[in-house]
């Protein structure tokens, strides 16, 4: 008796249930990530101004130093996955373990980088004289567990691409835990300040990594792979991060020429910016966790030399995308005379902020396409497009944002630019997608 073909309905269905299985626990363990800096500041901010203000200085160079290695776990997700889908679960983990020896090495080479040249990072940042000697205090200790925090990103995008988000989603939350634990263990309990709060991040960092690789050793035992470090191997890892590199700089780019334009705008304005880039960075999570998903089932499914299969699922995720935009945008829109005011309550910053989040609403379907498509492409391995892509939107957004206060704009106009921004990126992206020539298929690229 043949099997009756798949249905389109039941091909949606299945790829349906595929994304929400991958993007549910990814959207909880990138939720879980930020709060070990909102623990930080909760627990440092009763120490005192100069204290908070030292933390605030060393975690922007700290979650800038560790965030340009994002592609530690996108290149190795979309690698691994690849693997997958050719049934080939000791190569997959191969090419996992030489992501996380990368990882090794980055790491301590931001070591050796960091810790002499403290000071002098904190200074450039705008530290003043009495906040200082706090955030010197706090990078050199947290620099320590930069290479654990590494290892985290390439643990977590083999365990992506494995088609396993539940297990980074747990480790997340336990790290979560135990940094809340320990900070105030230390800080109070042992009374060593905002020392104590670096030590128990680094110590919530090595937990994690460590519960990490041993996942992936026992995964290596049962299956036969070899775990010593392989130079071809990290070699390869690092050539197809290069281009993430680039996207992801450029893209740090985008959002420090904004960050500067409304810091030229005035007080008012730049506080209202760095609230709606709060809230546009939450949702940004959930529309990453879409595309997170991305990832893993478009890098299996090239890797198992199913064409159809990867053109199905872009189509029915990027479906997802613009309905998770829509509602995101009918929220946003619907709820900001309810939520400003958790935020702020000048007048002067309510204003900007309620007519500025309308343009964050009106163009959440747009991001939600440029998240699935940047995903979709990370899948199938095609970092040099993406690089290409964010340089070119880049070029157009800084010349744009920059003659907001020259022409006489607001924070509104700026916003606008940031939305313009996102709409080359959501042009240049499908436009490879629409090409086809991602769809490269094979246990490599």
């Amino acid at each position: 008796m043949t099997q009756a073909p798949a249905t389109p309905r039941r091909t949606g269905r299945r790829h349906d249930r595929e994304i929400i299985a991958l993007a549910l626990p990814a959207f909880g363990s990138l939720v879980a990530e930020p709060l070990f800096v909102m623990v930080d500041s909760a627990v440092i901010g009763h120490l005192g101004t100069p204290q908070l203000a030292g933390l605030g200085v060393a975690a922007a160079l700290l979650t800038t130093a560790v965030s340009v290695f994002v592609f530690l776990a996108y290149a190795t997700t979309a690698a691994v996955a690849r693997r997958v889908g050719a049934g080939d679960l000791p190569a997959a983990i191969r090419q996992g373990m030489d992501g996380i020896w990368l990882a090794l090495l980055l790491g301590a080479a931001v070591i050796a980088a960091v810790l002499p040249t403290a000071p002098w990072l904190v200074e450039a940042f705008g530290a003043s004289g009495t906040a200082a000697p706090y955030a010197t205090t706090y990078l050199r200790i947290s620099a320590l567990g930069i290479p654990a925090m590494l290892v985290v990103l390439a643990a977590t995008g083999v365990l992506r691409g494995l088609q396993d988000t539940r297990t980074p989603l747990y480790v997340a939350v336990g790290g979560f835990s135990a940094n809340a634990a320990l900070n105030i263990g230390l800080v109070y309990g042992a009374g060593l300040g905002i020392a104590g709060s670096a030590w128990g991040t680094v110590l919530a960092q090595c937990g994690m990594a460590a519960a990490y690789l041993v996942v992936v050793i026992r995964g290596a035992r049962r299956h036969g792979a070899t775990l010593r470090p392989d130079a071809a191997g990290i070699r390869a890892s690092a050539q197809a991060g290069l281009p993430l590199l680039v996207r992801t700089l450029s893209l740090r780019a985008v959002l420090m020429i904004a960050t500067a334009v409304a810091a030229r705008l005035g007080d008012a304005e730049i506080a209202a910016h760095q609230i709606v880039l709060t809230l546009w960075s939450l949702l940004a999570f959930a529309l990453d966790a879409i595309a997170i998903a991305g990832q893993a089932i478009i890098g299996r499914y090239l890797g198992a030399g199913d064409r159809d299969g990867a053109r199905a699922a872009c189509r029915r995720m990027v479906e997802w995308g613009i309905a998770a935009g829509l509602v995101l945008g009918v929220l946003v829109a619907l709820a900001r005379p309810l939520f400003i005011p958790l935020f702020t309550s000048d007048p002067a910053v309510q204003g900007p902020l309620l007519s500025t989040l309308l343009v964050v609403a009106v163009t959440q379907p747009v991001s939600g396409i440029v998240f699935i498509l940047d995903g979709v492409l990370m899948g199938a391995g095609d970092g040099p497009y993406l690089a290409w892509a964010m340089v070119v939107t880049l070029a157009l957004f800084a010349p744009v944002a920059l003659a907001v206060p020259l022409l006489g704009g607001g924070l509104v106009a700026l916003w606008w630019a940031m939305a313009l921004m996102m709409t080359v990126r959501m042009l240049t992206l499908w436009l490879r997608t629409r090409s086809g020539r991602w769809i490269v298929t094979g246990a490599s690229r």
